[in-house]
């Protein structure tokens, strides 16, 4: 049947590949109906995702750089409330991701309209000022997402360099670098990737991502497993970092910022709708999509479980902030460098995916803003050989270029990652995954003002509220500390 399946699509595929960019201009009584082979009832391709390839989708999308920062969250909270925090950001998370998957078609679960994206789905549900606000706070959240990759894979390429210079030495020479250079390199790579359009839906991209992820995430808990056994220990304490290691505020604010790199690290709500809108029907798709976000949030939470808990383990109160540049000066030492180059091939690709949507949002509203201007609107045709005609626009070779140049100066002028990635994590978390799924809800299922099931919806919220302002304050603070003992463009590890 899947083979049928496959090739009908196939035949589907091809004959219609030019009517895709017009779907949007059909009129809904002209769409074909339910009955058709080819599309679903909105008058798109027919959608082919099943259970398993929505987990998957998930999963690679949640397992990313955050991994990396558990370990060194987990020290920050200690045995006890390290997993804790873990299990109860997972549960949050579930929760209200089976509440957005209700959110996908507007009003009845069966037959709806369908939102797109998660912004669609807050448009048609909530409208209003709120469309604006999540906009502008998902968009947001991506410039920063490019920050903090910026400043990881710098960090990653930097272990690569040092590890074996370490080596090269016999562990006689420190090797001080500078991280600007390689921050740069990665942000020309950026800048030539960035001009290929629709670079985020090359499908080959998100399997090279997912290989990547899983290799540096189990390299990383193997690395701990193996160094837990050489020890003979497990260390660590129930209450984490030690008052004598760091002050005692100091102490409170680390672990506020530990919330922060939790919450990064489970942050997917934005592309589960887009994820959903894969999925094909019936059964009813957001029943696929529940049970798809239970498989992945087990899978995810457990191997969270098992590297922060392996790399607090191994080291102790001095986790480092990216677990594979702990392991820097260890053999295998080749071991820690495919590691790291795996880190870096999956944030160049990761990179795309959060900004080519930024990119295309922008490019869309000066298109509209400027119809008639012949630097944003015209293309011009550029035979590439091996590549076929490319579609040189100005705007986009300069905005882009832009952008990326951007991102790489802020993030050579604040290269914390930890701080950076609690930011993120925080401010992404409530707005994101908390607040607008239960209001959208409430919408939805029309669930009465100041009932029992209101309140404990807004009770969720305000909880999760004050965790995200929490984990801001703590990573804001550590960026200060940071700053008093920086000097610009002048970091080396």
């Amino acid at each position: 049947m899947q083979m049928g399946e496959n090739a009908a699509s196939k035949n589907c595929h091809n004959n219609h590949l030019h009517s895709h960019h017009q779907v949007f201009d059909i009129s809904i009584d002209v769409l074909p109906q339910n009955g058709s082979k080819c599309f679903d009832e909105d008058g798109r391709l027919k959608r082919t995702g099943t259970l398993w390839t929505a987990s998957a989708h998930i999963i690679t999308a949640v397992i990313g750089s955050g991994v990396l920062s558990l370990a060194w969250a987990v020290a920050q909270l200690g045995w006890v409330a390290g997993p804790a925090v873990m299990f109860l950001f997972s549960l949050v998370t579930y929760y209200t991701s089976s509440l957005l998957t209700d959110c996908y078609r507007t009003g009845d679960p069966d037959t709806g309209k369908r939102n797109y994206t998660y912004m669609d789905a807050v448009r048609s549900i909530l409208g209003g000022v709120k469309v604006k606000l999540c906009g502008f706070i998902q968009y947001l959240g991506l410039f920063g997402i490019a920050i903090g990759y910026t400043i990881a894979s710098s960090i990653s390429m930097m272990a690569i360099k040092r590890s074996n210079c370490f080596h090269q030495s016999g562990g006689q020479n420190p090797c001080h670098l500078s991280s600007n250079p390689y921050m740069i390199m990665f942000g020309i790579t950026e800048i030539l990737l960035s001009q290929i359009p629709d670079f985020d839906q090359l499908w080959w991209l998100s399997i090279v991502a997912a290989v990547m992820s899983f290799t540096y995430s189990s390299i990383g808990l193997g690395l701990g497993i193996g160094k837990v056994a050489v020890n003979g220990t497990f260390k660590g304490s129930l209450t984490g970092i030690s008052i004598g290691t760091v002050t005692e505020t100091e102490k409170i604010w680390r672990s506020f910022q530990a919330l922060g790199a939790i919450a990064f690290a489970y942050s997917y709500s934005v592309i589960l709708i887009e994820i959903q809108d894969t999925v094909k029907s019936p059964p009813a798709e957001s029943k696929t999509m529940k049970k798809a976000a239970r498989i992945s949030i087990v899978v995810t939470t457990t191997f969270y479980m098992l590297c922060g808990c392996m790399g607090y383990a191994a080291f102790g109160d001095l986790a480092p902030g990216n677990l594979l540049t702990g392991f820097g000066f260890y053999n295998p030492y080749w071991l820690i460098d495919i590691a790291n180059a795996a880190i870096v091939i999956h944030l160049v690709g990761a990179y795309q995916v959060f900004c080519q949507p930024l990119f295309a949002f922008i490019e869309k509203w000066a298109n509209q803003k400027w119809p008639g201007s012949y630097f944003i609107t015209k293309e011009f045709n550029i035979a590439v050989p091996g590549y076929g005609l490319y579609k040189l626009n100005l705007f986009r070779l300069v905005w882009r270029t832009i952008f990326v140049i951007l991102t790489t100066v802020i993030s050579m002028l604040l290269p914390f990652f930890n701080d950076v990635v609690g930011i993120l994590g925080a401010l992404g978390f409530w707005p994101l995954t908390v607040y607008f799924p239960v209001e959208m809800y409430i919408v939805q299922k029309k669930i009465p003002k100041w009932s029992t099931r209101w309140i404990c919806l807004q009770m969720l919220s305000m909880a999760c509220l004050v965790i995200s302002l929490v984990a801001v304050a703590g990573s804001v603070a550590g960026v200060v500390l940071d700053l008093k003992a920086y000097k610009p463009f002048k970091t080396s590890y």
